[in-house]
């Protein structure tokens, strides 16, 4: 079976920047199991897959626009260190969740000083190309209840 729309796909991954520093790999953590056609990955990825079979072997490389997106300078700011009194001690590098008139956005501190905090609501990997290295385990039509949910259920998918 070919990997399309609405089946379900299982893959082993390594994600690497171009310097070659790993970002994110299945190694250790099991495969992950997605629906393909349903926004569960990247769609940059989804297209270099798209068509494969199990056993196929699929080297990405991914632009930020096919990834998450392009770093918007906008979306870093500096605000008040009192936002963050209930916080023993704000470090760079940790996140947070704030609310926004478009929603709750994940926000990561960039800088810290006595009186401001800056925060970036750019996603980690915003305007960073991606390489993937994908091995396809198995491709296999989804359930009627994966359909329904849009996600994939069982092994490397959602328990519930």
């Amino acid at each position: 079976m070919k990997v399309a729309d609405n089946t379900v796909v299982v893959i082993d991954y390594t994600l690497t920047n171009n310097e070659g520093t790993v970002i994110d790999s299945s190694e250790g953590a099991g495969p992950l199991a997605y629906l393909h056609g349903a926004g569960n990955i990247i769609p940059g990825l989804e297209d270099a897959l798209l068509g494969k079979e199990a056993g196929d072997k699929v080297s990405a490389k991914i632009a930020p626009e096919n990834a998450y997106g392009e770093r918007h300078d906008a979306l870093k700011q500096e605000v008040p260190a009192e936002l963050f009194s209930g916080v023993e001690k704000v470090e760079v590098g940790m996140q947070f969740q704030s609310e926004t008139d478009q929603g709750p956005v994940l926000v990561t501190v960039v800088e810290v000083s006595e009186t401001t905090i800056t925060v970036d609501g750019n996603h980690p990997l915003a305007g960073v190309e991606l390489n993937f290295d994908v091995d396809i385990r198995e491709v296999r039509e989804a359930t009627a209840e994966e359909l329904e949910h849009g996600h994939v259920h069982g092994e490397g998918g959602v328990h519930h």
